[in-house]
């Protein structure tokens, strides 16, 4: 399995493919980091990738693997990723 790109690596492909310095594509991205954590709340889409959203889990009884033992598990907040279909398409081929 290949290596996940690192942040610096990003910021590179951006700044060649948009023909602008590192420090400005850097900034671009810190600023859309930014948003996305700000607007996930109320759902943040990136277009052709995917979607942000907040979701309420519900309360649930679960079991220790060590134990057995059940335990109450309460409801929380959790943050998903819903990936877009152009993205799925791009990344596994259409069927």
């Amino acid at each position: 399995m290949a290596k996940a790109m690192t942040k610096s690596q990003l910021i590179e492909k951006v700044a060649t493919k948009a023909g602008i310095t590192k420090k400005v594509a850097g900034e671009v991205l810190e600023i859309v980091a930014e948003i996305a954590c700000k607007e996930a709340k109320n759902s943040f889409t990136l277009p052709g990738i995917g979607k942000l959203v907040l979701v309420q889990r519900k309360a649930r009884i679960g079991r220790n693997p060590a134990t057995g033992e059940t335990i109450n598990i309460p409801a929380k907040k959790v943050v998903k990723f819903k990936v877009a279909k152009a993205a799925k398409d791009a990344i596994l081929g259409k069927k």
